[in-house]
């Protein structure tokens, strides 16, 4: 019996892990992923702010370490055909699956808004965040050289996206960029932050007291905050809002996400009006019963969250553990009983406000929650002395300038 988990997210690891655990006779499990290793997207902004990538980027070679009942396959899966329950890869393998787990996430949507695919930095992975980060250092090496024009348009930095992503990266380059701009004898009073949003608030998912302490937060650190602010188009230099332009070298895009594109073009899955996919309160294609989806991919309520992701893959492993103890598709499977998430969102350094049932705890011990949610995630995938080193590692420097790291290190190992 096969068992296809496509997706090495959240959702694609923790049911490959569940999985494994159950230790079923027979079933052979097999994860595939374009990439060989795990992204905590949730901490993407500690990478662009100089942190060392080793706390976002996990190898699934140490996840599945002694997991011998897992295969890791390499691979970019382009056609899926449920009725065959075959994939066909890249590389030019194909994979036969009697259950298939979609676990794929999502990527980036700018909206069909001109200029944006071909000028903006996006930020929905540890490459995109490793560009950002050396086109910062790159820029300001150049603008301490430029005249006074090319200093303040250079300088100038501007977030699209008043979500959890775009707050906590304003956030966090609001400090950051003062230090960056210091190392490289850059006037740190010449640096800008601008964070747009289209809503009228900031954390519109969120309650309207959260989004105000967080505003102010926000306030506080130094950044300039725009409401009811659509983007229109972006050309070299600046980007044209409905109502105003800014002169900016750096549009770092937050505010858009879409299903995995793969999805489309996939015979006899349904879609709701935000792109994801139809399931049954099972997780299953109502056509499909052998296939399940999980995470973002999926129509169910707190789609998006890692949390949900999780929650997902563990009822879909424990889903599949039972149907194959009954050796029947058609088993009455109980009901997916969803769980609300919490949240919890950093602005700057040693600041969150995180929201825990009916309380939101601000500051430092809203931070702290935060920061060991990271580490119990961390945990739950990797033996506790490994996790330790992935959740706060400090040796490895990851500056991507001679000027910031003297030792001439340029990138992670």
């Amino acid at each position: 019996m096969k068992v296809i988990i496509l997706g090495g997210g959240f959702g694609g690891i923790r049911t490959a892990l569940d999985l494994a655990k159950l230790n079923l006779p027979g079933v052979e499990i097999k994860l595939i992923s374009d990439q060989p290793h795990f992204e905590y997207h949730a901490a993407l902004y500690r990478v662009v702010t100089g942190r060392s990538p080793l706390e976002v980027c996990v190898p699934l070679s140490e996840v599945f370490a002694g997991k011998d009942n897992v295969e890791i396959v390499r691979d970019r899966v382009n056609k899926i055909d449920l009725t065959g329950k075959i994939l066909s890869g890249e590389s030019g393998s194909r994979y036969n699956f009697d259950y298939l787990v979609i676990a794929l996430g999502s990527e980036t949507s700018y909206f069909g808004i001109s200029g944006l695919p071909e000028f903006s930095f996006g930020f929905k992975s540890i490459h995109e965040a490793l560009r950002l980060k050396n086109h910062l250092h790159q820029l300001f090496g150049e603008c301490a050289k430029g005249q006074s024009e090319d200093k303040i348009c250079g300088s100038h930095l501007v977030v699209v996206g008043g979500g959890a992503s775009g707050v906590e990266l304003a956030g966090e380059l609001a400090i950051y960029s003062k230090t960056l701009a210091q190392k490289h004898n850059l006037d740190p009073l010449l640096v800008t932050i601008d964070l747009i949003e289209a809503a009228p608030r900031l954390l519109p998912a969120l309650a309207p007291e959260i989004s105000a302490r967080v505003k102010a937060r926000l306030h506080d650190l130094g950044v300039n905050i725009f409401l009811n602010r659509t983007l229109v188009k972006e050309e070299v230099g600046n980007i044209q809002l409905k109502d105003m332009m800014i002169q900016t070298k750096t549009v770092i895009w937050t505010a858009g996400v879409k299903n995995n594109s793969l999805l489309a073009g996939i015979t006899g899955l349904q879609f709701d009006k935000k792109g994801r996919v139809m399931v049954d309160e099972t997780l299953r294609l109502s056509n499909f019963q052998n296939v399940f989806v999980v995470g973002d991919s999926a129509s169910t309520i707190y789609s998006g969250m890692a949390q949900t992701a999780v929650s997902n893959a563990r009822y879909v492993a424990r889903a599949i553990s039972s149907l194959l103890a009954n050796n029947q598709n058609q088993k009455k499977l109980p009901a997916y009983q969803p769980e609300k998430p919490f949240s919890s969102i950093p602005v700057g350094p040693g600041w969150a406000a995180t929201v825990l049932g009916s309380a939101t705890l601000y500051g430092c011990l809203g931070w702290f929650f935060r920061r060991y949610a990271d580490f119990r995630y961390f945990h739950s995938i990797l033996p506790f002395r490994k996790a330790l080193l992935a959740f706060g590692d400090t040796k490895v420097l990851s500056e991507s300038c001679p000027v910031c790291n003297p030792a001439g290190q340029l990138e992670f190992k």
